[in-house]
């Protein structure tokens, strides 16, 4: 169909047992609403047992893997732990500044707004540059392993203060 954009795939990469990060193959997503959905299938990795065991940061990134597969755009890596033994500090991602992060929480360290439902949860946030105009953007999810959303939520012109993971991510990128 002539005028329609591309498809985003997403294929996870696990190390050692472990949610690494996700190719991006295709193209980037273009808005808040294409990020959120690519955050329902990342939160929907985290909900699954051990894959992700603490609450993980991942950058937008770029660039792309040695000898990449056709079509690849980027990657979304891990890049270390929000809160625990060794948390990323903030600043980190200051003199180069990602074009967003996401944090990935799994089922023990979510208080679901569903409580049958054993979920994770995740937040993008897409830092915008306000005096230019250009505001910040994020997507905050809960889903479990089997595909249940609980909460899908994505909102342009944000304050990273007034949420907890934004405000965290927002931390990191803070000079």
């Amino acid at each position: 169909m002539e005028g329609r954009p591309s498809s985003i795939e997403v294929a996870p990469l696990q190390s050692d047992g472990v949610l690494y990060g996700f190719l991006l193959s295709g193209r980037w997503p273009q808005d808040t609403v294409e990020w959120a959905k690519f955050l329902v299938l990342a939160v929907q990795m985290a909900a699954v047992p051990g894959l992700v065991p603490v609450s993980t940061v991942f950058r937008v990134r770029e660039e792309l893997p040695e000898q990449p597969q056709a079509g690849a755009v980027g990657l979304v890596v891990a890049e270390g732990q929000l809160i625990g033994d060794h948390p990323l500090r903030p600043g980190l991602f200051a003199a180069a500044q990602p074009p967003g992060l996401l944090v990935l929480h799994p089922p023990s360290s979510t208080l679901g707004s569903v409580p049958e439902y054993d979920v994770a949860s995740g937040c993008v946030f897409l830092p915008g540059l306000p005096h230019l105009g250009l505001d910040h953007r994020a997507a905050w999810v809960e889903a479990d392993v089997d595909g249940t959303i609980t909460q899908l939520v994505s909102r342009n012109g944000i304050n990273p203060q007034s949420n907890a993971d934004t405000a965290a991510l927002a931390m990191l990128l803070a000079a």
